[in-house]
């Protein structure tokens, strides 16, 4: 079968920013071009908490839409270590790698398992919700929240958002790998946001890793069809005799050494950032 020209493109960029330990540089090609000042003007009038009835309504639509897709995508998924997931009573931060527009659907899944399919949010890039259709409706309606360059959306927006989100109780999904690396399947080195958040809020960071493995079908764009292993690992909790820069650093050293651990049992190697075919599942 004829392999995407646009995927073997974003697998190619992979390859370049591996040889120059650019881990969490952007790879993909043909994303949409927006404008800033028309984007900082809708983030302003995003929605994040649903307090207006309308967006409620659209957010029990979009989350009905999301967990069709995610029985879909995840039929045979196995979780191991749910109980760590179960564990925690409050609200928290959920740390994964980023390999796909699909990998929320893992967590979602977990999630669903344990009760919790309505106190789930996900942080995403800012330029996700200028998109239409109907990945653009979920992008803007299920429990997602922006995170841009804006000081002023960050500080009057975003910040007391996550605060009211976790008071509630609701885990929030962040990919600290920042940028999505289609289908790679090792752990990149983390960016601090999400444990300064969970520093700042008093909460636990959540370590999920995902292993890809592959099914003997191959999907539109000429790679195996693939298949997921949620890990869950301890959760992190910041230490109250600590500053916040002192958990910021430590729960994210914690959290990355945490999916080294998961990688190497989940794979049975020693990570090594070389690069090699066989990091890109269903590229074998």
């Amino acid at each position: 079968m004829q392999r995407s020209e646009e995927r073997l493109k974003v697998i190619e960029n992979i390859k370049i920013n591996v040889a120059n330990n650019e881990l969490n540089k952007k790879v993909e090609i043909n994303d949409p071009v927006v404008d800033k000042k028309e984007l900082d003007k809708a983030l302003m009038n995003f929605d994040i908490t649903k307090n207006n009835i309308v967006s409620r309504y659209k957010r029990k639509m979009a989350r009905k839409i999301a967990n069709n897709y995610t029985k879909l995508f995840n039929y045979d998924t196995k979780i191991i270590g749910l109980e760590n997931l179960q564990e925690v009573k409050t609200g928290a931060i959920i740390t994964s790698n980023h390999f796909s527009p699909k990998d929320s659907t893992v967590i979602m899944y977990a999630m669903n398992k344990i009760g919790k399919r309505e106190h789930m949010d996900i942080v995403i890039e800012e330029e996700n919700t200028m998109m239409t259709g109907q990945f653009g409706f979920l992008m803007n309606n299920c429990g997602t929240i922006p995170l841009s360059t804006s000081k002023l959306y960050m500080e009057k927006k975003f910040m007391p958002a996550v605060e009211t989100l976790l008071k509630n109780k609701d885990f929030i999904l962040i990919y600290p790998e920042e940028q999505m690396w289609y289908n790679y399947r090792k752990p990149r080195p983390l960016k601090p946001g999400a444990y300064h958040l969970a520093a700042k809020f008093n909460v636990p960071v959540i370590p999920c890793f995902t292993e890809i493995r592959t099914r003997k079908d191959y999907d539109e764009d000429g790679f195996k069809k693939l298949k997921f292993i949620l890990h869950i690992m301890k959760p992190i909790y910041p230490d109250p005799e600590k500053t916040l820069k002192q958990n910021k650093e430590e729960m994210q050293k914690k959290d990355y050494e945490a999916k080294i651990n998961a990688y190497e049992d989940a794979y049975g190697k020693k990570l090594d950032y070389t690069f090699e075919q066989s990091d890109i599942a269903g590229f074998e």
